[in-house]
């Protein structure tokens, strides 16, 4: 009976030096996982244990551009090494990823203007759009929807892969009233198109067709470029100026669609609207995507300035211009 003591009082020992070195492990895990240690068996784990789950946050940029020739035609055969990248005005800490992107699944936003003044060309317009829909949206992958805007926005089709719903939205709408453009993209991207927990990645993007004379707006033109930049979308507008000048809301067009890294479109000719939406779609196929983890990267809610630059000459890259740090 003594020595069956011993062994007894040595096995329970090493029972609990066996649970103390098991619930040191479970806290060990690499300096930038995410871990969750489930127990060895199902039968291991005791109702009243708890295992650490233990997160580290990864920031990881994506950012889409395009690459075009002297010509402005775009250039879809590059690499990683034909870029060079600033993030806050220094070189990533490490490139995660890096390939042209042609099949990530598109979000876009149709922002029509049916105000007063864009009454001369608004029936091609339309036709113009719904065709663009048609062309663009991919059933069971992509998906849309139609806003009108005058004075006040006007939800006209809510998201859907439906293309032929989306043109019959389009030709619902009706014109007349002011231009609050502002407030229709601030709240476009605010309400369906920013993204807090991204599980699917996708291309989000907008159309704006309208003159740019904003003058109803509750909110600025700088706040509008900066929603758009928080919910990382790229703006594309077409103008329905038809007077051959650039005049003020050209110049509007011009800024939200450069700070957003799209492109403003100015048809003189009621056909080359068409030629204009071509434009946008073929942009959307042609697009690069380069994922890289920031140098000093601090989730302060800091503006951070980007600058894609090629290093082959005579290329040009379009891009955004920045974004917005989460705050921790």
């Amino acid at each position: 009976m003594k020595y069956i003591g011993k062994y007894f009082l040595l096995g329970a020992l090493v029972a609990v030096a066996g649970l103390q070195l098991r619930a040191q492990v479970t806290y060990l895990a690499p300096s930038n996982a995410l871990v969750s240690l489930p127990p060895s068996s199902p039968d291991a784990r005791q109702p009243d244990e708890s295992v650490l789950t233990i997160k580290k946050r990864v920031d990881e940029v994506n950012v889409l551009f395009i690459a075009t020739d002297k010509h402005g035609k775009f250039v879809r055969n590059l690499n990683e090494k034909d870029f060079a990248i600033l993030d806050d005005h220094k070189p990533p800490q490490a490139i995660v990823n890096f390939r042209r992107e042609t099949d990530l699944p598109i979000e876009l936003g149709l922002l029509i203007d049916t105000s007063g003044s864009v009454r001369g060309r608004f029936d091609f317009e339309q036709d113009a759009a719904g065709t663009f829909l048609q062309n663009t949206v991919r059933p069971n992958f992509d998906k849309a929807f139609v806003v009108g805007f005058n004075g006040h926005s006007q939800m006209m089709q809510d998201f859907t892969d439906n293309a032929a719903l989306l043109a019959a939205a389009v030709h619902r709408l009706q014109d007349g009233g002011g231009t609050a453009l502002y407030d229709a993209i601030y709240r476009a991207c605010h309400d369906h198109l920013i993204k807090d927990h991204e599980d699917h990645p996708s291309r989000r993007a907008i159309v704006i067709v309208s003159d740019g004379e904003d003058n109803q707006s509750e909110l600025s033109e700088a706040q509008a470029i900066e929603m758009a930049q928080r919910a990382e979308v790229i703006i594309y507008a077409i103008s329905t100026d038809d007077s051959g000048l650039i005049l003020r809301g050209d110049k509007v067009l011009e800024r939200i669609a450069a700070a957003t890294g799209g492109r403003a479109f100015f048809p003189f000719r009621t056909k080359d609207i068409k030629n204009s939406f071509a434009a946008i779609e073929d942009e959307l196929r042609s697009q690069y995507i380069i994922s890289y983890h920031p140098a000093d990267f601090e989730a302060d809610g800091r503006y951070r300035p980007i600058e894609i630059t090629a290093l082959k000459k005579d290329l040009q890259v379009r891009s955004r211009k920045g974004y917005y740090a989460p705050r921790q």
